[in-house]
């Protein structure tokens, strides 16, 4: 029999899933000779058997890999055999420029649930059990290839049991990176909030009882720390809010099981299987009507945000007595999520009674995931644990940076044939942040070893992303921003060609340097073209209206009596003699920017019906107006589309008008807000329809924040798909700005690498 040796490169998610001892159990099954390491590039396999023998071999590894493992490409070139007598997992090997696809931390195991819950289990009762098919992994590495003194499990010394675990090829826990067990691992322990460690047994029984008593905990989870109390303690919730100062804003609640779930939520399917999946993101379901759980969670909803415990930790946590729990990231004030101990203790004491605190350094801070079910498929609304730094496959990509929006931060990074999309930072709004988005951006770079050739940023010239950009002495291209979520939503469904975009959001910068945000749009990854657009409304205050939509309200009212103060007696009495005050600075022009935004315009409607003046969270007036919706409704308020040269003009004053009218006659507010929404649904379709008489495009992409309401996606949808359009949505990038970098990555590369304008319209440094 002939023996052929071949040296082998798998690349993709292969590093961190348990795939070394797959290919190692998988050799000694096939009878193979040789080894297998990890590298920078992925997994290295040199093999020696029989042809048709490794043949099989390599189609086991393609076709049935390990659970969590993503294979990308099998390479093989034949070498002189040189008879190994063993097949062996050698030591890692670090090449310089290689990169090497890192697993997302995965969500506790079903093998490692048992474990901790059978009391006859060496780990019962042990927060920090995993094995090669679940636990940390994302957040707690420093460097690669993915071993255990690169990762924060460097400190913990495997006891005995462990090691041999650890070394049996017939373990699960086989070169499990993470392996521990109470007599080597990390532990836990309470703190109170003045920082004393108190001297306790049982850390998980304690707190047990402390929460069923209505305190309030910082918990050190995952990917940092989250704010928990009882999620049936009324009392406690309301205290948590007061004390974090979100006196509206959702919750997110853990329950301890789907069958806990589905008593207060509606779940299908499709939500039960992201709810149990490898990855148990929060869920945003449909609560029942007749829901008892507190109006507190979520006021002013019909939702609720819900996770499954996905930690050994979390799952530890509940008991006959907890069934839900509140956990909410814990951050403060629009910082970034607490992860150090240290900063734990700085700002959380005064929110929290006590700490439930590991000796695990987190050491790159996640927060959770966030989905919802539209139109029977995913929508991913915030991208970060059990996703990032999972890829995006985009070929003939240069090494590019783009740094994202402001906004629910992302930013994303292009190398050799992969789009890594960074998970979640956040708002850009303050210098805790900023140095939150500039670390994880130094952190991608290290663990890629990438150095970006180019760079891409938002055209707002008040970003910090776009000031970041600016520091880099590299060739920069500003991109429009909803030009960028249009090729985010083109490129999730393989769009090549020019379609028809809409866009509606809060706020993006426009090219004549007034605020976008309600855009219809022709492009492709190369260009755009704006060919239609809410009409420009001022926003009195600036930045101020964004929070107080009454603003908002005053200002389209103002517009629709067409600015003739003597026709606004019933503007005067819906908001008295601010209304006045607020009338003087759009006729003076002062702090009045002029804005198109779709967001904006919800902002007004909320406010006029009387449903939301002041907002405490982002899109809160959209997101209540929405939610009052009755969907029964089919009536809708008239509106005027014109157009001025190349240009359609979209006028809502008629809509405003109408809508006041209905509030002074005491029309119900759910049917207002229903009207209002089935006119915007109206006016998207039919000025598409007038789009592709024009331009005879048939395909119509659709993105921006507006489209996380589902009310309007799904009628949207519809109505374009009833009128003959293919209609395009996203699935697995976010429709708000957490997808922005990619359309940023995108549309630079193409400008690159069109051959009549190239790296000439970038703006190079002197």
């Amino acid at each position: 029999m002939t023996i052929k040796r071949y040296f082998i490169v798998v690349e993709g998610i292969v590093q961190g899933v348990g795939f070394r001892p797959f290919v190692y159990n998988l050799a000694k099954s096939f009878d193979l000779k040789g080894y297998v390491n990890n590298n920078s590039e992925g997994v290295h396999i040199d093999i020696e058997g029989p042809k048709k023998t490794i043949d099989k071999f390599l189609q086991r590894i393609e076709h049935n890999p390990p659970p969590l493992a993503r294979v990308e490409k099998i390479s093989r070139i034949e070498k002189p055999s040189i008879n190994y007598v063993i097949f062996e997992i050698k030591k890692s090997i670090k090449t310089l420029d290689k990169i090497t696809l890192i697993s997302p931390d995965i969500a506790i195991c079903k093998d490692c649930e048992e474990d901790i819950k059978r009391k006859t289990n060496r780990r019962s009762g042990y927060a920090f059990t995993n094995c090669t098919n679940c636990g940390p992994r994302f957040s707690i590495i420093k460097a690669l290839p993915y071993d255990r003194n690169k990762t924060t499990m460097n400190e913990f010394e495997m006891c005995e049991e462990c090691g041999r675990e650890y070394s049996d090829p017939t373990n699960r826990r086989f070169h499990a990176q993470p392996n521990a067990c109470q007599a080597c691992g990390p532990e836990l322990w309470v703190e109170d909030n003045k920082g004393n460690k108190l001297q306790i047994e049982n850390p998980i029984s304690f707190a047990q009882n402390k929460l069923a008593e209505g305190k309030l905990f910082a918990i050190k989870g995952l990917g940092g720390y989250h704010l928990t109390c009882d999620g049936w303690n009324e009392t406690a919730i309301q205290l948590l809010r007061t004390r974090k100062r979100r006196p509206f804003k959702p919750l997110a609640v853990m329950m301890k099981s789907v069958e806990v779930i589905k008593k207060h939520c509606k779940v299908t399917t499709l939500e039960e299987e992201l709810l149990t999946g490898i990855r148990k993101p929060i869920v945003i379901l449909d609560q029942k009507i007749d829901d008892d759980l507190p109006q507190t969670i979520a006021p002013h909803q019909k939702t609720l945000g819900a996770m499954l415990p996905y930690t050994p930790l979390h799952s530890l946590l509940f008991s006959d007595k907890i069934e839900v729990l509140i956990m909410t990231s814990a951050n403060v004030n629009g910082l970034p999520i607490e992860h150090l101990d240290s900063g734990a203790r700085s700002s959380l004491s005064g929110i929290v009674d006590y700490f439930l605190i590991h000796n695990r350094e987190i050491y790159l801070p996640i927060d959770d995931s966030v989905i919802r079910v539209m139109e029977e498929k995913q929508t991913i609304i915030r991208r970060a644990r059990g996703f990032a730094p999972e890829p995006f496959r985009a070929l003939n990509m240069r090494d590019i940076l783009a740094c994202g929006p402001n906004m629910k931060n992302t930013f994303c990074i292009s190398k050799e044939g992969f789009l890594f999309l960074s998970q979640f930072n956040g708002d850009l709004e303050n210098l805790e942040t900023f140095e939150h988005y500039k670390n994880n951006i130094e952190h991608f770079k290290k663990v890629f070893s990438f150095s970006p050739k180019f760079i891409a940023h938002d055209m707002h010239p008040g970003y910090l992303s776009t000031k970041y950009a600016l520091d880099y002495h590299l060739p920069k291209l500003a991109v429009q921003h909803h030009h960028a979520h249009l090729v985010s939503c083109m490129f999730e469904n393989n769009l090549e060609h020019k379609v028809l975009g809409v866009c509606f959001d809060g706020t993006g910068y426009g090219t004549d340097g007034k605020i976008w945000g309600g855009e219809f749009m022709v492009c492709d990854r190369f260009e755009f073209t704006r060919v239609g657009h809410l009409d420009y409304i001022e926003m009195p205050g600036g930045e101020k209206a964004i929070k107080e939509p009454w603003r908002m309200g005053v200002a389209y009212l103002y517009k629709a009596s067409g600015t003739n103060r003597e026709a606004c007696g019933q503007l005067f009495e819906r908001y008295g003699k601010d209304a006045e005050k607020l009338i003087g600075m759009i006729d003076s022009k002062v702090n009045c920017p002029q804005t198109s935004s779709m967001g904006r315009l919800f902002d007004a409607v909320s406010s006029i019906i009387g449903k939301t003046d002041q907002v405490t969270y982002e899109g809160q007036a959209a997101i209540e107006l929405e939610a009052i919706s009755d969907p029964d409704i089919q009536d809708a308020y008239s509106y005027t589309i014109i157009k001025q040269q190349d240009m359609y003009i979209i006028e809502p004053y008629e809509m405003l008008r109408e809508v006041l009218q209905d509030k002074l006659n005491g029309v119900a507010i759910k049917i207002m807000a229903a009207k209002f929404q089935n006119s915007v649904v109206a006016l998207s379709v039919r000025l598409c329809t007038y789009l592709r008489e024009d331009t005879g495009i048939n395909e119509v992409a659709l993105s921006g924040g507006v489209f996380q309401n589902t009310y309007l996606l799904t009628k949207i949808s519809h109505n374009l798909e009833t009128e003959g359009f293919n209609v395009y949505t996203h699935t697995h990038l976010p429709s708000n700005d957490g997808g922005v970098a990619i359309g940023q990555i995108l549309i630079a590369n193409a400008i690159i690498g069109n051959s009549t304008v190239g790296v000439n319209q970038f703006i190079r440094d002197e």
